[in-house]
């Protein structure tokens, strides 16, 4: 067979219009996340990736090859991915930013090898289809949140919903639950289409409209229906908490350069709001929280560090939950948060359990340090295994740091060991003036939601906030500027379905995405 170059011309021509679509629907996704409240956007994006894919050329052709859909589902990953992850190159270059989208991306080209195979061999009615496919969504999503190293969570659809419609529906199943949801409607709206287009399906009209229906309105209504489940800032006996945003003298990695600094400008706002409580400017809170880094020098091996902390709890005469790293024994870290009392100093506290790989420690570090200087800039942390509960002033607290409100496991653990409010201490200094705050932010709105419980967010640069166990801010702090936060927030214990279930609805939905494809696949040989 001799090589055309015409023949390979009319073959990119040919794919052109697939690879835009599916390009396009990547950014979709991308355009429906914060700080944008385009929400709406992400299951249009799903619906032009699944065009991308399954639309028929001819009536020999029914969508794309297993190889085409792969493709295609990468060119929809880099699409997605690469404009939402930048905050991950900002003082460290583009190469790692580009190589974790490249990477992640492949979860993405999964999907889209799976939307070609569910094409392939249909299963039957379009309903069915519907949920195969959004099924296959929430297989790949689980797989990129599980590996490698742990999985990267970011971009899970639902973490796109904080102000939309569908965001009750986390109370119910969880995130997973949600991302569904948008994957459902995607899906659906795009086989809609596809059976209007494709002659095969001429017969399948009650189908159609039963799949539209399934999407259109089912998942809207449960969302509504959950809705009215969910509680607000009354719904339990009330506290009042605090979240202080010390600020950093400067941004990037270099911020730890003056850690010392770092934890001199925590400790200045948190005496302004004693000093507010004194005067009756502020009612006086039971717990404050200081954020993830906001003590970089030990407080439990520095005298100075541990003068100036239990002096802060005294002026403000309320436990602080200090954001600390920890030095042990063996020169490895840990990124804690400790509880520390006005009275009695340091007590309880919470070892950050899900770090993360090339930040806080670096899987492979000879290897990669060949590759870039910045290697040696990873830390040496190691994980903690308790529940993510801590206690303070009687409250029982449960606690997620930074990159840990991203997994699904964190938070529930806690709430089902008696958390009664959720504390997100975060650092974001070093990411820069990015959206990877408002991308963390919303995570932590789904949280809320998800669990049922008011949920108090202090970030070292911003954005910090108070949270409603229904999802809905109602305070936030700026970038780059010292804050207080101060709320009465509830204490709740009842727990959400969400909660109960816990990974068991992602388990049902990846366990029928399996089941789909199995017997796709054995349709195919015995075809």
């Amino acid at each position: 067979m001799s090589f055309s170059w015409r023949g390979l011309r009319d073959g990119a021509l040919h794919a052109l219009p697939r690879q835009l679509a599916a390009v396009a629907g990547g950014l979709l996704i991308f355009a429906g996340f914060p700080p944008r409240t385009l929400w709406f956007l992400a299951p249009v994006g799903i619906t032009l990736i699944v065009l991308a894919i399954m639309w028929p050329t001819t009536r020999l052709e029914h969508g794309a090859s297993a190889v085409g859909g792969f493709g295609y589902g990468y060119l929809a990953g880099l699409g997605f991915l690469v404009p939402l992850l930048p905050w991950v190159g900002v003082y460290v270059g583009a190469a790692p930013w580009l190589a974790l989208a490249a990477v992640e991306a492949l979860f993405i080209a999964l999907f889209g090898l799976a939307v070609a195979l569910v094409n392939r061999h249909r299963l039957g009615p379009l309903w069915l289809t519907a949920l195969a496919l959004a099924a296959c969504w929430s297989l790949t999503e689980w797989l990129r949140s599980s590996v490698p190293f742990g999985g990267f969570p970011w971009g899970k659809l639902a973490f796109g919903q904080s102000e939309g419609w569908l965001l009750p529906l986390a109370s119910v199943g969880g995130a997973p639950l949600l991302s569904f949801a948008v994957a459902l409607i995607g899906a659906a709206i795009a086989i809609v289409v596809v059976a209007i287009a494709d002659w095969k399906y001429a017969t399948y009209r009650p189908a159609t409209i039963a799949g539209l229906l399934i999407a259109g309105v089912l998942a809207p209504l449960g969302a509504g229906a959950a809705s009215l489940t969910l509680p607000d800032m009354d719904s339990g006996p009330q506290v009042t908490v605090a979240a202080i945003q010390g600020n950093v003298p400067r941004l990037g990695l270099e911020f730890n350069a003056q850690r010392r600094a770092v934890l001199d400008m925590h400790i200045a706002r948190t005496l302004e709001l004693a000093a507010d409580i004194r005067s009756g400017r502020s009612p006086q809170p039971s717990v404050v929280v200081w954020p993830e880094n906001s003590s970089d020098i030990d407080p439990l091996r520095n005298p100075d560090a541990n003068v100036a902390i239990s002096a802060a709890a005294a002026a403000v005469n309320a436990p602080i939950l200090v954001g600390a790293v920890l030095v042990n024994g063996d020169g490895t870290t840990t990124n804690s948060v400790i509880v520390w009392d006005p009275v009695s100093g340091p007590g309880d506290r919470h070892d950050k359990g899900i770090i993360q790989p090339f930040g806080e420690y670096l899987p492979y570090r000879d290897f990669f340090r060949k590759f870039s200087s910045y290697a040696d800039s990873a830390g040496n942390f190691v994980p903690g295994d308790d529940n993510g509960v801590v206690t303070a002033a009687g409250l029982t607290i449960g606690v997620a740091t930074c990159y840990e409100v991203a997994f699904d496991r964190a938070l529930t653990t806690s709430v089902r060991d008696g958390a009664q409010f959720l504390a997100v201490p975060t650092n974001n200094a070093t990411f820069g003036d990015t959206e990877m705050t408002y991308q963390q932010l919303a995570m932590s709105r789904v949280r809320a939601v998800e669990h049922g419980r008011a949920t108090v967010v202090a970030a070292t640069s911003g954005v910090s906030a108070i949270i409603s166990p229904n999802g809905t801010v109602t305070q936030k702090s700026e970038l780059f500027v010292p804050a207080a936060l101060v709320a009465d927030i509830p204490l709740r214990q009842e727990q959400t379905l969400a909660t109960r279930l816990g990974p068991w609805p992602e388990y049902a939905l990846i366990a029928f995405a399996g089941a789909m494809l199995l017997v796709g696949a054995v349709r195919s040989r015995l075809n």
